[in-house]
C-alpha cells in the first residue's frame, strides 16, 4: 500500500514538471513577467519625481538692451542751443540788446559767398568779426529803407544793372552792386559824382573804418549837409586825442554825430572813449548798433521803435517818425 502510494506521489511530481516545462514562454509567463514600458517609464523612476514641476521658459535678458533711466540720462544727447542764443553767448553786453532787436527783426546778413562747388553759401552773423565796406553799404541802405518804409522822402533807391557804375571795382554784377551804386547816387558815399574825383574803387571787401561808419551814417540821421569844421572844434567837443588821424571829410561827420548827445552813432557803436582811433575796423555788432536807431536828437525810430509797432507793415515810433516793416531789402 505504501509503494503504490509512492509510486502516485512520483507520476504527480512528474506531471508537475511537464506542466511548468511547457509553461514556459506562455501567455502565463508573459503576463508574469514585468512590462518593459513600465520599467522605462521615467515618471515611476526612483530619481525622477512622479509630477515633475514644468521649465520655466526662457528669457531674453533685456538689461544690455533696454537702457535703465541712468544709463538714458547719461547717453541723451545735450540740449540744442539755437542759432540766435549762440550768436548772442558772442556779443559783448553792451552790445547785445542792439544785435537782439537785429536778429529779432531778420534783418540783413553778410553776404553769401559761393564754396567750390559753386552753391551759395549763407553764412551766419560772427558780430567780433569785422565788417567789409561792401556788407556795411549793402546793410545801411537796406535798414533806412526798412526803418522809413512809410516815409518815401528818406528812402533811398537801390541802383538797377543799367545804371553806369560809380567805382572800378564794383561792375553791376557785384552781389552789392545795388547797394554801393544806389548810395553814390543819393550821395551819402564819397565817390566822383560827389567831387572826389580820387574815388575811382570802391574797395568792397576792405574792413569798415570806424571814421567811414560815421561818415556813411551820420548824414542819414541828420539829413541835412554836414557842418564845416576843425580839429580843434572836434577835440573840444569829443575829448578825442587822435582827432589829428581823422580824414577831413570824415572829421565833419564826426562833429555832426555830437550834436545827437547820447543818440550819437559813436557813443552807441564804441562806448565812452577818448581815442577814436578812426582806422580801426569795426565788428558786425559794432556796426548793429550803429544801425539801430535812424533819426536826429529830437525824432528818430529805432529797431525797439518796430518791435513794437502794432503791424510789421505800418506804425509810428515813440520819437514821432514813421516806422515800418520792409522785406524789400531784408537780405
Amino acid at each position: 500500500m505504501s509503494a503504490a502510494l509512492h509510486l502516485k506521489t512520483l507520476m504527480v511530481s512528474g506531471l508537475s514538471l511537464l506542466l511548468v516545462t511547457g509553461c514556459a514562454g506562455s501567455s502565463l509567463e508573459k503576463s508574469l513577467e514585468a512590462d518593459p514600458q513600465l520599467q522605462d517609464r521615467p515618471g515611476l523612476s526612483e530619481e525622477t519625481p512622479e509630477n515633475p514641476e514644468p521649465e520655466p521658459p526662457e528669457t531674453t535678458d533685456l538689461t544690455a538692451s533696454t537702457p535703465t533711466s541712468s544709463s538714458t540720462e547719461s547717453t541723451s544727447p545735450p540740449p540744442r542751443v539755437s542759432s540766435t542764443t549762440a550768436i548772442l553767448n558772442e556779443v559783448p553786453d553792451d552790445l547785445r540788446p542792439y544785435v537782439q532787436d537785429w536778429l529779432a527783426l531778420e534783418m540783413v546778413e553778410p553776404a553769401a559767398s559761393q564754396n567750390a562747388n559753386g552753391t551759395a553759401t549763407k553764412p551766419k552773423l560772427a558780430p567780433n568779426q569785422p565788417i567789409p565796406r561792401g556788407d556795411f553799404a549793402r546793410w545801411l541802405l537796406a535798414a533806412n529803407n526798412r526803418f522809413y518804409q512809410d516815409v518815401p522822402a528818406k528812402r533811398i533807391r537801390p541802383a538797377t544793372a543799367s545804371t553806369e557804375a560809380a567805382f572800378q571795382d564794383v561792375p553791376a554784377t557785384h552781389p552789392n552792386f545795388a547797394a554801393i551804386q544806389g548810395l553814390a547816387e543819393a550821395g551819402i558815399i564819397p565817390s566822383a559824382k560827389t567831387g572826389n574825383t580820387t574815388a575811382v574803387n570802391f574797395r568792397p571787401d576792405a574792413p569798415l573804418t570806424r571814421e567811414t561808419l560815421v561818415l556813411w551814417k551820420t548824414p542819414l540821421d541828420l539829413r541835412t549837409p554836414l557842418p564845416t569844421t576843425t580839429a580843434d572844434a572836434v577835440t573840444s567837443t569829443w575829448g578825442f586825442q587822435d582827432v589829428a588821424k581823422i580824414e577831413p571829410l570824415a572829421l565833419r561827420a564826426v562833429l555832426a554825430d555830437s550834436q545827437n548827445g547820447d543818440f550819437a552813432n559813436i557813443r552807441r557803436a564804441f562806448g565812452y572813449t577818448t581815442l577814436f582811433q578812426p582806422q580801426k575796423g569795426v565788428t558786425q555788432a559794432e556796426a548793429i548798433a550803429a544801425l539801430w536807431r535812424f533819426g536826429n536828437q529830437t525824432e528818430g525810430v529805432s529797431a525797439a521803435d518796430l518791435l513794437k509797432a502794432p503791424t510789421s507793415s505800418s506804425g509810428s515810433s515813440s520819437a514821432g517818425s514813421s516806422s515800418a516793416g520792409d522785406s524789400e531789402n531784408s537780405l
